[in-house]
């Protein structure tokens, strides 16, 4: 298509199912910038994460994270899995998107009163704004697509059914929202099995791994810049120490060891079916939010090198160390052992995040995890490099395969 076709094309368009097999199916450029806006978001929850554990209210601020991260996550989602099988561009899906992310700007808004005053009026404003608008585009999906209209319309029941639900949840006691939250969150992640089961929505599995990836990367890129943020101030306040700089450097390893073990082979692979798709998809809750909350560990430990916090040493490892050791093993069960990985991996990454977090008590806890990290992508590194047989370089196969037909041709001839 021209350009000029391009600039000029219909503001609305039928909303018809993309095709799964599509080839160099990417991110759009209004994908990333919904994740950016998502990040937003991110930033904020782990920011208060961050100041929570400083100051000793890790049990309540770990459940308001989990809680808000939750709302994130899974409005992240719904777009992500719908915009892989229905993205027809047009003017309404744009402005719709542009909804959902004024949706996650009025959440971020909410975090700060959500962790300090148990406020969750604006995180589910603006979680309501996500789903509807989401509803909104599986009403289009459903006029347009007979085909899928059965599933769509369980989308559209499902989520007024729960987003009600979750309104509602404002207006119970405080003492029980937790319990009840748990229960709703359940019940949310319940209506894509159900509308699913009428029939299953067609994604493209490389759009889907990229989109993730991309996730991901960005989540990372967070928790590196939260840690830079906390060295900055510390260093202008004149509290540099040599400590400071272990956290730093130690911190940065961890991310670039946990960059490598997450890329390490291409995720579409094994999202050949409905099931793994689920699986894979729902356990990146655990592997996110670990992400995020690496950043919110570094700065507290920032925060014990530069004595702003009174928390034990061991409570500072903690803050970084069991989050590495989730995304560890989340990372296995999700990528590495549906990979067919070598069963070395079954004990290498587990039993590093037993290490990790036995390092929790350790004088160097970031550092020593960053080491242990890095170890364990030089083991992986080196154990695929020797089971798996190296292939010769593309211009030596072809011609090997040339030499054989010719080969081949001769003895026809004889």
């Amino acid at each position: 298509m021209s350009d000029r076709a391009q600039l000029f094309r219909p503001w609305l368009q039928a909303m018809t199912a993309r095709d799964p097999a599509e080839p160099h199916r990417g991110a759009t450029p209004l994908e990333l910038l919904f994740d950016l806006c998502f990040v937003v978001a991110v930033a904020q929850v782990a920011a208060q994460l961050h100041h929570a554990v400083s100051e000793n209210h890790a049990a309540t601020g770990v459940l308001s994270y989990l809680a808000v991260f939750f709302a994130i996550w899974w409005a992240w989602m719904g777009f992500t899995w719908f915009a892989s099988a229905y993205d027809v561009d047009d003017v309404p899906y744009r402005l719709s998107t542009f909804v959902q992310i004024a949706g996650v700007l009025v959440l971020a808004s909410g975090v700060p009163r959500a962790f300090t005053q148990h406020d969750f009026v604006l995180p589910v404003v603006g979680y309501t704004v996500m789903r509807l608008s989401l509803l909104s585009q599986w009403l289009r999906a459903a006029r347009a697509h007979p085909e899928g209209r059965a599933t769509a319309m369980r989308y559209v029941v499902g989520i007024v059914v729960i987003q009600s639900a979750w309104i509602g949840w404002l207006f119970m006691p405080v003492g029980s929202r937790m319990p009840l939250f748990a229960l709703l969150a359940l019940f949310d992640l319940a209506v894509p099995i159900w509308a699913e089961s009428a029939a299953r929505t067609a994604w493209h599995p490389h759009h889907i791994a990229e989109r993730y990836g991309l996730f991901t990367l960005i989540v990372l890129g967070e928790s590196v810049l939260a840690a830079t943020t906390a060295v900055q101030h510390a260093v202008g306040a004149g509290e540099a120490t040599g400590d400071l700089y272990t956290v730093a450097a130690g911190g940065l390893l961890i991310v670039l060891s946990l960059w490598w073990l997450y890329f390490a082979k291409p995720a579409e692979r094994f999202l050949n079916s409905s099931r793994a798709a689920f699986v894979w998809g729902y356990g990146h809750y655990l592997l996110f939010g670990s992400a995020a909350a690496i950043g919110a560990g570094l700065a507290v430990n920032v925060d014990h090198a530069t004595h702003h916090t009174q928390i034990s040493g061991a409570a500072a490892g903690a803050s970084v160390t069991i989050p590495v050791a989730v995304f560890l093993l989340v990372v296995y069960l999700l990528h590495i052992r549906p990979q067919h990985a070598f069963a070395l991996h079954a004990l290498l990454v587990p039993g590093t995040a037993v290490v990790v977090l036995a390092l929790t008590f350790t004088s160097v806890p970031v550092l020593a995890t960053s080491l242990a990290v890095a170890a364990l992508v030089v083991a992986s590194v080196a154990i695929a490099e020797r089971r798996e047989p190296r292939r010769p370089p593309a211009p030596a196969r072809r011609a090997g395969g040339l030499l054989r037909g010719r080969a081949r041709g001769v003895g026809d001839r004889r």
